[in-house]
This record gives structure tokens, C-alpha cells and sequence, in this order.
């Protein structure tokens, strides 16, 4: 490895034996932790090569900057999404509200915190609660699972609770079934802990390379006997049930008094747990816009605020309307509305207003949609606009 400088003897990369053009540039050393020692020394580590390659984060939305459904959740459902990305998972164990905090450790903003609501002392035995976030095939191939070079893979977060105790945490490969958990110990409570598990690479079963979900992260807070009478899966194995929260002794459910915040989670190639990668408000949007947009008229500006789309009359009572999306879309979505039609769309045709009595999807991708808008005394081959009713919004989603 040497050093590149210029006349000025200005650093501008090193060369490194192995990586495209052996070149790593300073603008890439500027951002990433490589130590003077290290670069005197020639031992840069595997960790410090792994972010100097690019983007590590495998997680969207891990500092819980993106909340696109609200900031506040109370009661949460089963397999309910609350701040993107993340689904919570609750079989009648207590219940909880669920929000975007506005606190976090040094270096962020907010984190996502549960409220115990309704406490829960002795969950039934099928009873589970965690939180997990699913990720496309397509985007954990760089893995290796299934082959011989299957890497290891590392999890890292900051969490606070009112409790301590054990936590597990899992991954779970979707496409064949199989399992690996470890588990961490908040230590100390009322306390912000930063906690990392490393896993193994696992040489069974190749991940599909598509846009359907193929892996899972899991952490667990409480359960039933059925998910925590086995053995903590420390090693990758076909998924048992029982072993998937064997290690938790958290128990966030047995007081209204308890509560749990964490963010910061980063999942990464390698052994070792390196410094999060923050992206860019308006970079993590765009990532979680991918499963989940969201078009609002908030109502701040007055009532006609919130257009939403152009349309044409196609005949007497229906109007044919083309929309893009702000960015691609995962697969092409689901639509729906905070409200019914009549309540959250108005329809202007030749300078008046209408209310369309229904809606239908007339063809949809992943980039675009076809509304065929239904109302009455229309006449053809005018042209008009539709737009969103004052606080009402209209989403698009496209989750695994």
C-alpha cells in the first residue's frame, strides 16, 4: 500500500493491492475511520476496507428519521407498520403505543420507543412481541449464503429501557427456513447501551435474487413458551419456534411502567461492529419510498392545497387519469385513502366541482397508475384535475 500525493503534496488516495484501480480517493478517506496509525502502519483492518468499499447499511431507516404514517401509533396492531421499514409484531401480549421519540444517544435525532399500555404478567403460551424489518432478495446477495465465501454478518444498535435484562435477536432466511439468534443484555436501566451480535456466514441454502423478501431481522422483547422453550440458535439452523426467543428474559410486557427506545440499527457485512452510516434525510425518504409513499393535503395552505393529478373525461361519467410516483416502487402497489372517496377526493371538470362516487385502478407497475374516476353529467373530452381533500391523504404501498 503506498500513499498518492501531488506536487502540492496534497493527499489523494492510497493505492491498495486489490480494489478496482488500487486507488482509494482522500474524499472516500474523509468519510471513513482509516487512522493515522493505520495508514503509517500499512494495517488498514477488514472493518475499516468494508466501509471504504461503500455503502454498508443493509437497514433502511435505522436512525429513525422517516416516519411517512405519523409519529405516534397507539394501540399498534399485529404486523403493523409504524415508523418505516419497521413492522411490529403483537399477538395479544399487552398493548402498546408506539413513537417516533425525539431522543436518541449522541448523533440522533429520534428513535423508536414502545409504551407498555396494557400490561401482560403471563403471556399465553403462542403469544410473541418484536420488531423486525424485512429485506429483498436482490439486495443480500453480496451475502454469499450458500456457498463456501458465505460472510459473516454483524447487527449493531443503541437501546434504552426501564428494564434489564435479555434481549434476542434473530435473522431469519425466508426462502429456506433457517435461523440464527444471539442474544444482548441491557445492563443498566434508564440508560442509553450500545450492544452488536456478530453471525455467522451460513454455507445452506442461497438467497433468491428478487424483490420478494428473503431475509428477516428480529428483536424480541417478550413471548410465550411456545417461542422461548428451546435454545437460542447460535448456529444456523432449520427454524424451530420455540427457539426463537429461548434467550429473552426481557419481559417488556409484565408493567405499564416499562418501556423500550432503540435506533441506530445497522446491519453489516463483517466481524465487527463499525460507526453507523447516517445517510441524508432526503437520501433514507427516498430509500423508503421504495415500499411506502404517502400524498397529503395537510390543509395549511387552504383548502385547494393537495393536487394530486391531471385528468381527461372520457365519457359522461367517467374520467381517465395517469399518475407517476415520486420515485419506483418495489412492485406496483396497493392504493387507499384516509377516508372514503367522497370525503377525500374533489374532481374539477371546466371550472366546477365534483365528488366521484368511485375509483378504480385501471392498470398499474411499479412506476405508474391508471385512475378511472366515476362521476355524473361529465362531458367528454374535457379536461380537469383532481386533488386531495383538506387533511386527507392518499398511499401507495408496496411492503414485503
Amino acid at each position: 500500500m503506498a500513499i498518492v500525493i501531488n506536487g502540492s503534496g496534497e493527499i489523494l488516495g492510497i493505492s491498495v493491492g486489490g480494489l478496482p484501480d488500487g486507488i482509494v480517493d482522500a474524499g472516500t478517506l474523509a468519510t471513513n475511520s482509516v487512522d493515522s496509525a493505520e495508514l503509517i502502519d500499512g494495517a488498514v483492518d477488514d472493518s475499516h476496507m468494508a466501509s471504504i468499499k461503500g455503502r454498508k447499511n443493509i437497514l433502511y431507516n435505522g436512525a429513525m428519521k422517516i416516519s411517512q404514517r405519523g409519529t405516534s401509533f397507539a394501540a399498534i396492531g399485529n404486523t403493523d407498520y409504524s415508523l418505516d421499514r419497521w413492522s411490529f409484531q403483537n399477538s395479544t401480549i399487552g398493548t402498546y403505543t408506539v413513537t417516533q421519540d425525539s431522543s436518541g444517544p449522541a448523533g440522533f435525532a429520534n428513535s423508536y420507543k414502545i409504551d407498555c399500555t396494557t400490561a401482560d404478567a403471563s403471556p399465553a403460551a403462542g403469544d410473541q412481541m418484536y420488531i423486525k424489518q424485512k429485506i429483498e432478495g436482490q439486495d443480500v446477495q453480496h451475502l454469499k449464503k450458500g456457498t463456501a465465501s458465505a460472510e459473516s454478518i454483524t447487527a449493531s444498535f443503541w437501546v434504552k429501557s426501564n428494564k434489564t435484562g435479555d434481549m434476542q435477536v434473530n435473522l431469519y432466511d425466508k426462502d429456506n427456513t433457517r435461523i440464527i439468534g444471539n442474544t444482548v443484555t441491557i445492563n443498566a436501566a434508564d440508560t442509553w447501551e450500545q450492544k452488536s451480535l456478530t453471525f455467522a456466514g451460513d454455507t445452506t441454502g442461497a438467497f433468491n435474487d428478487d424483490n420478494a423478501q428473503s431475509l428477516q431481522i428480529e428483536l424480541w422483547f417478550d413471548s410465550g413458551s411456545n417461542y422461548s422453550s428451546g435454545a437460542v440458535p447460535t448456529s444456523w439452523e432449520a427454524r424451530v419456534e420455540a427457539d426463537r426467543n429461548a434467550g429473552g428474559t426481557l419481559a417488556l410486557a409484565d408493567s405499564t411502567s416499562n418501556y423500550l427506545n432503540f435506533t441506530g440499527v445497522q446491519l453489516e457485512v463483517g466481524s465487527t461492529a463499525t460507526d453507523f452510516e447516517h445517510r441524508s434525510y432526503g437520501e433514507e425518504l427516498a430509500l423508503c419510498q421504495r415500499y411506502y409513499q404517502k400524498y397529503e393535503n395537510t390543509g395549511n395552505i387552504n383548502a385547494n392545497d393537495g393536487a394530486l393529478f391531471n385528468t381527461c373525461v372520457w365519457n359522461t361519467t367517467d374520467t381517465f387519469s395517469a399518475f407517476v410516483y415520486i420515485n419506483p416502487m418495489r412492485t406496483s402497489p396497493s392504493v387507499g385513502f384516509s377516508d372514503t372517496t367522497a370525503n377525500s377526493l374533489t374532481l374539477f371538470v371546466a371550472g366546477s366541482s365534483s365528488t366521484p362516487t368511485s375509483w378504480a385502478i385501471n392498470n398499474s407497475s411499479d412506476t405508474r397508475l391508471e385512475f378511472l374516476l366515476k362521476s355524473s353529467s361529465l362531458t367528454t373530452g374535457e379536461a380537469g384535475w383532481v386533488r386531495l381533500s383538506a387533511n386527507k391523504f392518499m398511499y401507495l404501498d408496496a411492503e414485503l
